[in-house]
């Protein structure tokens, strides 16, 4: 159901966008409306060859393809949805409440994965498909609930939390995206009992984020610290600032007084993957430049074999011995893989003029937004986002885009 709920409701804030006499759009809009169309553009270049990839006859490849498409264009329904209603239909408070509490349900999820790493259940959606649909490891892993991912990125094997998302690396993505939020809204001034909650929540959340061995999570929370001291170095608060840099050595000496400490260590010193990730980053850029660079190849391609032989590949005895597919490991690869170099340029001038338009953060909104979009930036190198991740960007983008626009006039630029 997580991965379906927003498609699902999607469907009727479309039909409420469809009823309204005008629909007004952020600056910046067409942008992301040329993205649209040139993600459309590689439907045909589903079934082209790339090269280094396996040759197939690319109709299973169609499936991919519109799931990925409809994730684009829910997520740009509910950009539209948030900033065209007004404070009184959807009040922000109870946006940034909600999505607050999707952060304790992800930090409940990650605390499963770590002391119940083998919890798994056969879901409603997985007893319907047929056997040959969940057998992909695609399907499977977005169809068949685990608290964990089991991997050996330490050399013995060790659970990485992902409940209730399908990867690990999502959970770290979810997770940074939505701390902000909870920040607010529950430290906040307004935020009544979970006030007093909040603390044991962020405390038992540090669990999961070091059991997770996610450094691409453990980056987002170093700038997020260093971006909020800034400010209030910038703002004059001296005692904040204070309790700020308190509070991160308490933190940090807790977590190396404790077996954490020895694991966060390892994690750092243990960096294996970066070179097999290199390999594939590579290797996609090569491809879509030798084979289509304009417009890409409309999905993902698996590699021929590893890189080591082109007869290897994964095995029931080692299966990192695989290579993932070209166009993974970041969402900034998969749209040059996808959507080519020119599908590139329009996905990064559409964020990067929302960050433009925003980064003088005049209001508290405003500056989450900003942040959330710099923990969107790094992601883009190392998370495929699209998701719930690229969902919670766009409820941002919309709450931060509806508080300029309606508190200047009532408008709002849609022209690149």
């Amino acid at each position: 159901m997580s991965e379906i709920l927003v498609f699902v409701l999607a469907v009727p804030m479309a039909l409420q966008l469809v009823r309204r006499r005008t629909v007004v759009v952020p600056r910046g809009f067409g942008w992301w409306l040329l993205f649209l169309l040139w993600m459309l553009v590689g439907l045909p270049l589903l079934f082209t060859d790339a090269p280094d990839g396996v040759t197939d006859s690319g109709a299973g490849r169609i499936p991919v393809f519109v799931y990925r498409a409809i994730w684009y264009l829910a997520c740009t329904t509910i950009l539209l949805w948030v900033g065209n209603l007004d404070e009184r239909d959807l009040p922000t408070r109870r946006v940034m409440r909600l999505l607050g509490w999707l952060f304790v349900v992800t930090t409940a999820g990650g605390l499963l994965g770590v002391f119940a790493s083998h919890f798994e259940l056969t879901s409603l959606v997985e007893l319907v498909l047929p056997k040959g649909i969940t057998s992909s490891p695609f399907v499977k892993a977005l169809a068949h609930p685990q608290a964990a991912e089991i991997q050996n990125v330490l050399g013995p094997d060790l659970a990485r939390p992902i409940a209730p998302f399908a990867y690990a690396n999502s959970w770290g993505s979810n997770f940074a995206l939505t701390l902000p939020f909870f920040l607010v809204s529950w430290l906040g001034p307004e935020g009544g009992w979970r006030r007093r909650v909040a603390p044991v929540v962020l405390l038992l959340s540090a669990i999961p984020v070091i059991y997770g061995l996610n450094r691409g999570l453990w980056i987002c929370l170093g700038l997020g610290a260093l971006v909020l001291a800034i400010r209030l170095a910038f703002s004059g608060r001296a005692s904040a600032l204070v309790a700020l840099g308190a509070t991160l050595v308490l933190g940090m000496g807790l977590i190396f007084a404790s077996p954490l400490g020895t694991l966060l260590v390892e994690r750092l010193h243990h960096g294996h993957s970066n070179s097999r990730r290199g390999e594939l980053l590579t290797t996609t850029v090569k491809s879509t430049v030798e084979g289509s660079p304009v417009a890409g190849f409309g999905s993902t391609r698996r590699v021929q074999g590893s890189f080591d032989s082109i007869a290897g590949g994964s095995t029931p005895d080692c299966r990192a011995c695989g290579v993932p597919p070209m166009g993974t490991q970041g969402q900034i690869w998969l749209v040059i893989f996808s959507q080519g170099l020119g599908g590139l340029a329009f996905f990064l001038a559409f964020f990067f003029s929302q960050f433009a338009h925003y980064w003088r953060s005049r209001t508290v909104l405003q500056s989450i937004g900003t942040v959330i979009l710099l923990f969107y930036a790094v992601q883009l190198f190392i998370y495929d986002t699209l998701g719930w991740p690229l969902f919670i960007i766009m409820t941002s983008i919309g709450l931060m885009w509806r508080e300029r626009w309606r508190g200047t006039a009532g408008s709002a630029g849609g022209a690149p």
